[in-house]
């Protein structure tokens, strides 16, 4: 018995794809799509049959790349090309972002004057870098019963950088710790 060979290696290979939303050629079920040229131009509401020959003529592939439109819009583009020049524009776009990272600021209660003031500067390094602040104030075994006398601690930390920052969470307790978050202001 002969052995038969179908050629469906596009269909078969795009279908591993982690992006489900992006369908080409056979994968396309719909009966009429919107198709949109090789150049960029509208070519119009036509029907699956029509749009695929169209794609077959050019030499690529037919894209499905809005599927909840009514009716859904279909790209003729060579589907390589163009997942390439998606993954580049996500990558640029991931180069533009900032992430902000959260620095923490550890105090106990009975902290000294000089090494509040060490912390405070610490904290307007990371601020000035564009990093949010998390000031924790610690509390030990007899401490827990003074909690509420030792917030004045939090509400200095923060006054000391009030030119460059703003509270971006009020001090809450959280199990042991009193937290606060800083921010930078914006300018």
């Amino acid at each position: 018995m002969p052995f038969t060979f179908f050629f469906l290696w596009r269909d078969t290979a795009i279908s591993n794809n982690n992006n489900n939303d992006l369908f080409i050629n056979g994968q396309i079920r719909d009966k009429e799509v919107r198709v949109i040229g090789v150049d960029g131009e509208q070519l119009g509401i036509m029907d699956i049959a029509s749009a695929m020959h169209l794609a077959d003529e050019a030499g690529v592939d037919l894209v499905k790349i809005a599927p909840n439109a009514k009716p859904p819009v279909c790209r003729i583009v060579d589907y390589g090309k163009f997942k390439y020049e998606q993954t580049r524009k996500e990558k640029e776009a991931k180069k533009k972002q900032k992430v902000v990272e959260i620095k923490e600021i550890r105090m106990s209660p009975n902290i000294d004057t000089n090494d509040l003031n060490t912390k405070t500067q610490n904290a307007r390094k990371f601020l000035e870098k564009g990093n949010r602040v998390k000031v924790t104030l610690r509390f030990r075994g007899r401490e827990m019963a003074h909690m509420a006398q030792s917030k004045h601690i939090l509400d200095d930390f923060a006054e000391a950088l009030s030119d460059i920052s703003i509270i971006d969470k009020e001090p809450k307790v959280e199990g042991r710790c009193l937290t606060m978050f800083l921010a930078e202001k914006k300018k």
